[in-house]
């Protein structure tokens, strides 16, 4: 009865594994079909069809999103915000696995920049560093998104985050920051490397959740 039970969590870890590896292997694929060309016809309708509907009120809402997702802000800020809210909340493993899925999905993506080198769209509403694949702003809310969603499995913190992720992409081709394809390459960083993580750390976090469950032991 109990070898079925050892065997889950190994499972469990196994298909996280792979699914990180797949998503980074999808978001590779990607700039491999872009690298070398500024955008395909998917990216130029794209980008298009944001010309037209720019605006005040959108541009206010997408740099907001810029704010949170990039700079100062969301690449230090944010993250340690999160590890010390969890430090607080008494879940220090936790709070470590936030902040290596971060740093590690901020790496990933400034590798993949240089390797791929995209240009950047012509009509830029905002400064941005050198590649434009993959978007560093969409990859950190994806990896928010499934460090959230890992933390608090609830449907609706699955589907919050889903829609963060959205809404930052579509900010980042807003702003002409990115083109489509670049915020799909983050969306794909960010979640695989966020799992990948995730399958490193889930032996802690599980032990640590299970902790909690059973509340403070009658020696504390």
């Amino acid at each position: 009865m109990g070898e079925p039970d050892e065997r889950a969590p190994l499972h469990r870890r196994r298909g996280r594994i792979a699914a990180g590896i797949v998503a980074l292997v999808a978001a590779v694929l990607v700039g491999v079909l872009v690298v070398g060309r500024t955008a395909n016809t998917i990216d130029e309708a794209w980008m298009r069809g944001v010309l037209a509907i720019r605006g005040p009120v959108g541009e206010w809402l997408a740099l907001v999103m810029d704010t949170l997702g990039g700079g100062v802000v969301g690449v230090f800020l944010v993250p340690v915000g999160i590890a010390l809210a969890l430090l607080a909340a008494r879940r220090p493993w936790a709070a470590c696995f936030s902040i290596v899925a971060a740093a590690s999905s901020a790496l990933v993506v400034q590798i993949l920049k240089q390797v791929f080198g995209r240009a950047r769209p012509e009509d830029m509403l905002v400064q941005s560093d050198y590649g434009s694949f993959p978007s560093g702003h969409t990859a950190n809310a994806a990896t928010i998104a499934v460090t959230f969603a890992v933390l608090f499995p609830r449907v609706w913190v699955i589907v919050a985050g889903a829609a963060y992720t959205v809404l930052m992409a579509l900010s980042r081709t807003y702003l002409g920051a990115h083109w489509l394809s670049d915020t799909l390459g983050g969306a794909l960083v960010g979640a695989g490397t966020a799992l990948l993580v995730w399958a490193a750390f889930a032996h802690v976090l599980d032990r640590e959740s299970a902790a909690r469950a059973r509340g403070p032991s009658l020696d504390a």
